[in-house]
């Protein structure tokens, strides 16, 4: 038979409230709990990630940018004259001489022009050559005329001279006597006014000489003009080297200062390296540089950097030395880096891809298993290369990760496998 018991339901109940607060209490601990832990790192291949090792020592600061050779000696030839391109005798890649044409244009008035002017030249040399026998002449009246004076005022004098002690003797009158005289003084003034005469005419030479030879010279000049314009049809390089660029074909009509060929030595070579503008503020004239023409490597020098900025980047000039490796050639492109300065005792690692130099960045460092990474703020100084400064953050020793890192920018943490 049954037991009546009046407070089972009631202590149903309470167990119930009891089991309902212990799970209650164990969900809020649970949850408090999962609430404190980190959220779970994401996995990162450890072969998919560039890691560089943090190091003390000395650090070489550099810049590199890409390039080309160009000549160091350069000439354009020129059109002297209008004319038309008749015949190309050499075409680009042919090595060439000073002497060698190149070219040749024709232009009959010029040729012309050249003609008469030999001819006008001609013509003012004889009138030059007749003109000196001329005054020649006039030296030569000048002095005959001289020496008969001469030898008159002597007979005169002597006669004087004797009808004077003919007088003393009373074999001739006074009146020869005086006659004798003015005679001998009147020989005496011709002789000095032709002595004056012919002083004048040899001094009168070289002016009236001078006059004469600076027009022919005006005229020879004309003729070597017009004859060096002549000689100008058929263009030469002008010094050796090798014929690089001709920019006009058989027929083509040509103005007076048009370019008609290029001619470089390829002996003679330089590098022109694009720096980025951000890196070419401490590059100086006489640093050290380095060019790799893919075919081996050349020493240099910075020889000028440009001024100016143009499409981000400062043209550099680097003087070679030595010689230069197979295959080097005009416009040939190259690699060039430059020394900046030596550091003798820094803490550095391998640049980042992310980041620039004197700038702080978050920077993944390993833990010394290398199963995690965590992100940390590092001070980056002066940078090169493949090289960058640390300032502060990190340590001699330390791993970090230099691949980008920027897909996980939202975590602090993650793991490698």
């Amino acid at each position: 038979m049954d037991i009546p018991r009046p407070n089972a339901a009631k202590e149903k109940r309470k167990k119930r409230i009891i089991i309902a607060s212990i799970i209650a209490v164990a969900l809020i601990g649970v949850t408090f709990a999962l609430s404190r832990l980190k959220p779970a790192a994401p996995t990162i291949d450890h072969n998919l990630v560039w890691i560089g090792t943090v190091a003390r020592g000395p650090m070489v600061r550099q810049v590199r940018g890409l390039g080309t050779l160009v000549p160091e000696e350069i000439r354009w030839i020129a059109a002297r004259t209008d004319g038309r391109v008749d015949h190309i005798v050499l075409r680009p890649g042919a090595v060439v001489t000073p002497d060698s044409v190149i070219l040749m244009l024709s232009n009959p008035s010029v040729v012309e022009a050249a003609t008469s002017a030999d001819s006008q030249l001609k013509s003012a040399e004889a009138e030059l050559a007749n003109y000196k026998m001329t005054l020649q002449k006039g030296v030569l009246d000048a002095e005959a005329a001289l020496a008969r004076a001469k030898s008159e005022f002597e007979t005169t004098r002597l006669q004087a001279e004797v009808n004077d002690e003919l007088f003393k003797d009373g074999l001739v009158s006074a009146l020869e006597l005086r006659r004798s005289k003015v005679a001998a003084e009147d020989a005496s003034t011709q002789y000095t006014i032709e002595q004056k005469r012919y002083a004048f005419t040899n001094e009168s030479i070289a002016p009236q000489l001078a006059v004469k030879e600076a027009e022919v010279d005006r005229i020879r000049a004309q003729a070597k003009l017009r004859r060096d314009e002549a000689d100008a049809l058929s263009v030469r390089a002008g010094m050796p080297g090798v014929l690089q660029v001709l920019p006009v074909e058989v027929g083509a009509q040509v103005q007076p200062g048009a370019n008609l060929a290029r001619v470089a030595d390829p002996t003679r070579l330089k590098a022109e390296v694009r720096i980025a503008e951000t890196q070419a503020k401490d590059i100086q004239i006489g640093q050290l540089a380095s060019i790799d023409t893919r075919n081996g490597l050349v020493a240099g020098h910075v020889s000028r950097v440009d001024p100016s900025v143009q499409n981000g980047t400062v043209t550099v000039d680097v003087s070679l030395e030595g010689e230069l490796p197979k295959g080097a050639r005009p416009d040939l492109s190259v690699d060039g880096t430059i020394e900046l300065e030596r550091l003798d005792d820094v803490i550095f690692v391998g640049r980042p891809a992310f980041g620039q130099e004197r700038s702080t960045v978050g920077i993944f460092k390993l833990d010394a298993d290398g199963g995690y990474a965590e992100r940390i703020q590092v001070q980056l100084g002066r940078s090169s290369v493949n090289t960058i400064e640390i300032v502060r953050g990190l340590q001699p020793g330390d791993r970090v990760i230099l691949s980008d890192m920027t897909q996980w920018d939202a975590n602090e943490r993650v793991r490698l496998n």
